[in-house]
């Protein structure tokens, strides 16, 4: 999961939804699920990774791309703030257009632009080519992950949402990991435009195999028909969820803890373990890969622990944030010439936890809106660690170009923490007085309810 993307279904009892204990009730029309349902949904998946694998890919390419292109730290960073930029921005015009199209018509347009992109890149003669080349690929990857958990709750019951969701993830951190170990020796094995042009190969196989495979829905669970509401009806969805301060507290918790692991894996991770840290280029990579393990390891701890605890999220959302400026400081500020490789294991062990904790943003959110409103609130959420990204990567560009030091380059990690951080405590009573109030509501309602 880059890095911080949610399902956008409620599962709490109404009319006509039998009451069971846990997660072990069946609403009416559920998905049978079964083996169908997992093959065509790997399909999706199969596209997320691909989409996730070109996502990350100038992660371990920024040190080429310089050269490649002769531009400076500012120049460079533009690359993945323009790419995070057009993801951000397509968030709730894609779930818009899942909608309306079905999910097979969405993802089939976002390989065909991811995977344009990708293979653009690798052809780029020019700085301004190479540019737009990232940004149709983020385009096409900003519709990915959200037809994917659409896809998940067409074929399998309400209940396996989470596990859904969770296993989706884990595929878009597997996409990180092959960026990091796989892309990067070819890049240096076989050169810039063989590594990105092979790569590319990859979005016509999982092309091809969504055009004869993947279906939106099994037969006789076809939804009912989406009309079209128009812009007044989208505005309304928007400021509605932006009323709620448990959407509010979403974004700033998904702000504050997503960017410092998104900022290390998809630009500067590298050069700053290779220039300000002294490292080769494959010891950098190990430490890159071990942020990626660390994400899927403590992705699956940390959502056991919400789906047990409620009471859990901020403390994990706000110690994952302490932990993370706390060895972020320890290794700007270390007194030697480098910082010792326990202290840089240290750190990008903890960065691993980014992602995972970026996740509680959506736990907040859910229950703050209506089920009609679920896509609406995430993508205001899910713009929140990126808005972050794109603000850091910026600013360590300008200025390593300005300082030519890494320390002051990415002490801006600390700025954007503490504003985030002021911003969840300011909030957080708010949406724990609103959250309790739903609850309170659905449980007197659910009383009505025959079972």
């Amino acid at each position: 999961m880059r890095a911080g993307e949610p399902g956008d279904r409620e599962h709490s009892g109404g009319p006509g939804k039998p009451c069971g204990r846990g997660s072990d009730f069946t609403l009416p029309g559920d998905p049978p699920g079964g083996r169908r349902a997992v093959a065509v949904w790997g399909i999706g998946v199969c596209v997320y990774f691909v989409a996730v694998i070109f996502r990350t890919s100038l992660g371990v390419a920024g040190l080429d791309a310089a050269d490649r292109f002769d531009v400076n730290a500012s120049a460079l960073s533009t690359f993945s703030i323009l790419q995070l930029l057009v993801y951000a921005g397509m968030q709730i015009p894609v779930g818009l257009l899942v909608d309306r199209l079905g999910t097979k018509k969405v993802l089939g347009i976002g390989v065909v632009l991811f995977t344009a992109g990708q293979l653009g890149f690798a052809f780029s003669p020019s700085y301004g080519m190479a540019l737009a080349s990232r940004a149709l690929l983020g385009c096409g990857d900003a519709m990915t992950f959200i037809s994917v958990l659409r896809l998940g709750t067409r074929w399998f019951p309400a209940r396996r949402g989470p596990l859904v969701a969770q296993f989706a993830g884990l595929a878009g951190m597997a996409g990180n990991l092959v960026s990091t170990l796989v892309l990067a020796r070819l890049l240096h094995g076989v050169g810039w435009t063989a590594a990105f042009a092979g790569s590319a190969l990859a979005g016509v196989v999982v092309l091809v195999l969504l055009v004869l495979f993947l279906k939106d829905h099994p037969e006789g669970y076809e939804p009912e028909p989406f009309p079209h509401q128009g812009a007044a009806y989208v505005r309304r969805q928007i400021a509605a969820s932006w009323r709620e301060p448990g959407t509010r507290l979403g974004l700033w918790v998904h702000f504050t803890t997503q960017f410092p692991a998104m900022v290390f894996l998809l630009l500067w991770g590298l050069p700053f373990l290779v220039e300000a840290q002294g490292l080769s280029r494959a010891a950098a990579g190990e430490l890159l890969t071990l942020v990626v393990l660390s994400n899927m390891a403590v992705g699956l701890v940390y959502g056991q622990v919400v789906a047990r605890h409620h009471g859990a999220r901020l403390p994990l959302a706000l110690g994952t944030v302490g932990t993370t400026a706390l060895l972020w400081a320890a290794t700007l500020a270390w007194p030697g010439a480098h910082a010792p490789m326990w202290l840089l294991v240290a750190l990008c062990a903890v960065l691993g936890a980014c992602g995972p904790a970026s996740m509680i943003g959506f736990d907040f959110a859910r229950p703050a809106n209506p089920p009609e409103r679920q896509g609406t609130a995430s993508g205001i959420t899910n713009m929140g660690g990126f808005v972050a990204s794109m603000t850091t990567l910026f600013a360590v560009g300008v200025l390593l170009d300005a300082t030519d030091d890494y320390t002051v380059a990415f002490s801006s990690v600390f700025v954007l923490q503490a504003l985030g951080v002021s911003q969840i405590l300011r909030l957080r009573s708010r949406a724990a007085r609103r959250e309790r109030e739903r609850l309170i509501a659905s449980r007197v309602s659910s009383v009505h309810v025959p079972v």
